[in-house]
């Protein structure tokens, strides 16, 4: 069969719309030995206009670009006139392609419903990956999920179809996985309904971690709005080798940056000890770059994401990368922000948590550290696999380890999982032996999704508030992110050292000197771990799972039944008022850490993506309230009497009276998810005032109408008292850089004022005015 190229005019017959502005076109290989409706087409900037626009921002700058710069700035919707500023102007994109995943595509296609477009402007999908429940095994799980999420899957199928979307169909694997053997290029860029998004930067793209409504926006044909990222330059030297992996790169970048070090920047890989690394390693370094708050992290061009695009079918890709490769490396002599250099050669295995993925720890000290702090030292259960490390190399050096613990006749202590990141990476690691080597040695093979990563995992081994210690190789380790239970010390670490911990059962085992105790009585040291970085044939698709969208779809029916309690329509939110906010009642004084996993909790919430009324029943029930030091205890100010917070907040809705959260540092750290924006908005928020916000978290309270707004004095926190009414004034002249004012009015009758900060630029302020983002966009129709 010969290669396709598949041209401008038949990409718009086949997404029944116009590609945007850049010429778009796609190529397809045999080599990919897999049916051609399995891919939608791989949306590819036309690298000329890339080029020339990357040149008109260099003369204007005259200076070098990094390789972020050149591929954000190559996206600018005007880059002659674009002002440009790292970290202060809004820039105006235009993406080349949007993904998005099952719990955020509900809420993401309702919005675009509702905005009354006929069909997506870019390339989109939508990848079933977190409705799945680990329970039992793979195909039991899988086949459970398809009974209980039939509404919803149905719902997203026969939108994506109306729409223009590409669907892929549960069990077809996490949804970064999917866009890195796919859609995944050098120079493109890709915006996702998830905070992982980032993963693609592993094969040179810029993929961002959005929204809904900023899908809606790109979906839409609409510039999308970032503020100019800065960029942190890691410069590598050396190489890996042993038991040293790429998940230790961000490990250690996240001990040294912190999980806000990343915010409102770029993170660029660069220097010799590149190469050193795989393509799918790479991508697991940018993957968790989320942890650290980065806008996104990308590697340059090199010859492993030669290899990895020629294997995944995608060869013709890689040939016009070659021929533009200045274009997909920095500039000599670019500037970064910030500098960090990390010598791969002396870089150690490391674990971070628990509780938060940026408390590094060398794996050499986590068992002296466990019992210095009283973690309980026995490994309950290691899990392997995510979006973050499931590729065939992970799988491959993990299995390695397996083999050479069987070959002693020794089985894992702990409990054992392994989560296939595609339904490509588990046929093709079942076919070479892989998976029957993990499970022999004590390892459930799970279904290709998220499962336990997210909350997903019906686990039995032990109570709520047990107090116990798992390892896994996922990306986020936050408190009952993976079990629900708050008393799970959770440890993040590479695919090699959860399967030695298992093997150990124990934190207190350091594979690089420590001894196994085979059942016969004989003492064996782990060899390090060896794996192929790609399998010598290729990949085994598995099972077909992808729906393309039919050319002509007028006939396709979108239900949503009114009585569902999956899925609801949206209603517009309600306009400003055109006043200030006066005497807001405080719902909630967050003390601490507040994620987006304390706003709106995931794991058996995610049923509920799809009704905003049901899931807003989750409102900040994780988020610790200073008053009392409790979880989803707060004081009814109009009752006196104490309620969950989603209720307190339902009373005064009912009752009239608008409220405010007020929070820590780093408010809305995590997830993507713009539940977590939409809740508050729903049930009569106005505002949250915070010492700082998280990147995506700050927007999509943007995008639904609320004022994100950040104490101007950080100790102005202590100031507000549960019981007081704050009104927050100047909104009638509300501009961009001009505070605004919170008047603080004290049960005693005592007054003071305080100056708030705000990021609104002149767009973000007229979707305040108007109610929300999407409110804005029907006006301009």
């Amino acid at each position: 069969m010969a290669s396709y190229c598949l041209t401008v005019t038949r990409l718009r017959l086949a997404l029944g719309t116009g590609a945007r502005r850049f010429h778009v076109s796609a190529v397809f290989s045999a080599k990919a030995k897999v049916a051609m409706s399995r891919f939608e087409p791989s949306s590819s900037v036309n690298y000329e206009k890339l080029h020339e626009n990357i040149n008109v921002v260099r003369r204007r700058l005259n200076r070098p670009l990094t390789l972020s710069e050149k591929i954000v700035y190559g996206h600018l919707d005007d880059p002659a006139g674009q002002e440009i500023d790292r970290g202060r102007t809004y820039l105006r994109l235009n993406p080349d392609r949007v993904a998005m995943q099952d719990a955020t595509a509900q809420m993401a296609m309702l919005q675009f419903i509702s905005s009354g477009l006929p069909k997506v402007a870019v390339p989109s999908t939508i990848h079933c990956d977190h409705l799945i429940e680990a329970q039992i095994g793979g195909a039991q799980d899988l086949q459970r999920a398809k009974e209980v999420n039939q509404e919803v899957y149905n719902f997203l199928a026969t939108a994506a179809a109306k729409y223009g979307v590409g669907f892929w169909k549960p069990g077809s694997g996490i949804i970064h996985q999917i866009i890195l053997e796919n859609y995944a290029y050098p120079g493109v860029m890709l915006i996702g309904t998830d905070s992982h998004t980032p993963n693609g930067g592993g094969l040179g793209a810029i993929c961002i971690g959005v929204g809904g409504a900023d899908a809606v926006d790109v979906m839409a044909g609409i510039p999308w709005e970032l503020k100019c990222p800065k960029v942190i330059g890691v410069r590598l030297t050396g190489s890996l080798s042993g038991w040293t992996s790429p998940k230790d790169v961000i490990l250690k970048v996240a001990g040294i940056l912190t999980v806000k070090g990343g915010t409102g920047a770029i993170v660029e890989y660069h220097g010799p000890g590149v190469d050193s690394i795989s393509c799918t390693g790479m991508a697991t370094i940018c993957n968790m770059g989320a942890e650290i708050g980065a806008t996104t992290s990308i590697f340059p061009y090199n010859h492993r994401m030669r290899t990895y695009l020629e294997k995944t079918g995608r060869e013709e890709i890689a040939s016009v990368a070659e021929k533009f490769k200045e274009d997909l490396v920095p500039d000599k002599g670019c500037e970064y922000d910030q500098t960090i250099e990390i010598n791969l050669s002396e870089l150690k295995p490391h674990i971070n948590g628990p509780f938060t993925p940026d408390l590094a720890h060398p794996v050499s000290e986590i068992g002296a550290i466990a019992k210095k702090n009283g973690w309980p030292l026995d490994v309950k259960v290691g899990l392997i696999g995510s979006c973050t490390n499931s590729s065939y190399e992970d799988m491959g050096r993990a299995a390695s380890l397996a083999k050479q613990a069987l070959d002693k006749g020794l089985k894992c202590k702990a409990q054992f999982t392994v989560t296939p990141g595609s339904e490509q990476i588990r046929a093709t690691i079942e076919r070479d032996g892989y998976a029957k080597v993990l499970s022999d040695v004590g390892g459930v093979v799970l279904a290709n999704a998220c499962g336990p990563c997210i909350g997903q995992w019906d686990r039995k081994d032990v109570k709520k508030g047990e107090k116990n210690t798992i390892v896994t190789s996922f990306n986020r380790n936050f408190t009952a992110r993976n079990d629900a239970n708050p008393a799970t010390h959770a440890f993040v670490t590479s695919p090699e050292i959860v399967t030695a911990l298992a093997l150990a059962g124990t934190l207190n085992f350091n594979p690089e000197t420590d001894y196994l105790t085979a059942p016969n009585g004989e003492k064996f040291k782990l060899n390090p771990p060896t794996g192929d970085e790609l399998p010598s044939r290729d990949f085994d698709p598995g099972q077909d799972t992808y729906q393309h969208p039919p050319a002509e779809s007028g006939s396709v029916k979108v239900d949503v039944n009114p009585s569902s309690n999956r899925l609801q329509l949206l209603e517009p939110f309600d306009k400003w008022h055109g006043k200030d906010l006066e005497d807001m009642r405080i719902l909630i004084k967050v003390k601490g850490k507040c994620t987006t996993d304390h706003i709106s909790a995931a794991g058996p919430w995610l049923k509920f993506r799809g009704h905003l009324d049901n899931i807003s029943n989750n409102l900040l029930i994780g988020a610790v309230n200073i008053e009392n030091d409790a979880v989803n205890k707060v004081k009814n100010q109009l009752t006196g009497e104490y309620g969950g917070v989603p209720d307190v907040a339902r009373y005064y809705k009912a009752n009239t009276v608008n409220w405010v959260v007020v929070g820590d540092e780093n408010y809305g750290e995590g997830s993507s998810r713009e539940h977590a924006a939409l809740e508050p908005r729903h049930l009569g928020g106005r505002a949250i005032i915070v010492k700082s916000f998280a990147r995506i978290h700050e927007t999509n309270l943007k995008k639904q109408g609320l004022l994100p707004l950040t104490f101007a004095d950080p100790l102005d926190y202590d100031k507000i008292r549960p019981d007081d009414k704050i009104s927050i004034t100047g909104l009638k002249s509300f501009a961009p850089g001009k505070p605004l004012t919170a008047v603080i009015k004290h049960s005693d009758g005592s007054q003071e004022s305080i100056s708030l900060n705000h990021t609104f630029n002149e767009t973000q302020i007229e979707w305040f005015k108007a109610g929300s983002a999407l409110n804005r966009m029907k006006e301009l129709q």
